[in-house]
């Protein structure tokens, strides 16, 4: 039986969810879905998605591909994931290198219409990164910790993107805490 490589990816904006997720995707031939096309209504500024529907696109992908690596920072939509038994990976390495790479982003055209529209709104997303530490609710460190715990399947906690000679299988030298 082949053995099949999935990963759910989870962590504050900025962490390096997306980064991550290309570099597993293109060094072993991953499906990759980025949770924040499922998650907000297409051509709509900050109009959610239902749940239900965003988390029926999340089974029918996990569905379709043997391999893959789902990542964003919806707790509910990885823990629809979850359900496949993927490796979990929080990715935590702290305020201030969240904030850097947010700074560092390159432009998201799946996400806005231009360099200029991305670059305006940094300021809220900087704050957002600010308050992932602090406050409660579903896109807080608290949410992602407790999804974290609560999951019995392989997980990994990394405090650093790991280096360009990832193997999943030698995840314990990498960042653990």
């Amino acid at each position: 039986m082949k053995r099949t490589n999935r990963f759910a990816i989870i962590g504050n904006a900025g962490s390096g969810k997306s980064t991550l997720a290309w570099q597993l995707a293109g060094e072993m031939d991953l499906a990759l879905l980025d949770l924040d096309i499922v998650a907000w209504e297409p051509d709509r500024v900050a109009v959610p998605r239902p749940p239900d529907v965003a988390a029926a696109d999340v089974h029918s992908f996990c569905r379709s591909y043997p391999d893959w690596v789902v990542e964003g920072c919806y707790p509910g939509l990885i823990s629809t994931a979850l359900n496949y038994r993927p490796l979990l990976l929080l990715l935590d390495p702290g305020m201030d290198q969240c904030l850097a790479n947010c700074r560092a982003r390159p432009w998201e055209p799946h996400k806005y219409r231009s360099r200029a529209e991305q670059d305006r709104k940094l300021g809220m997303l900087m704050a957002w990164v600010e308050g992932y530490y602090e406050r409660d609710g579903e896109f807080s460190l608290a949410a992602h910790e407790a999804l974290f715990e609560a999951y019995r399947g392989p997980k990994q906690r990394l405090s650093r993107l790991p280096g360009p000679d990832f193997q999943p299988r030698g995840m314990a030298s990498w960042g653990q805490r």
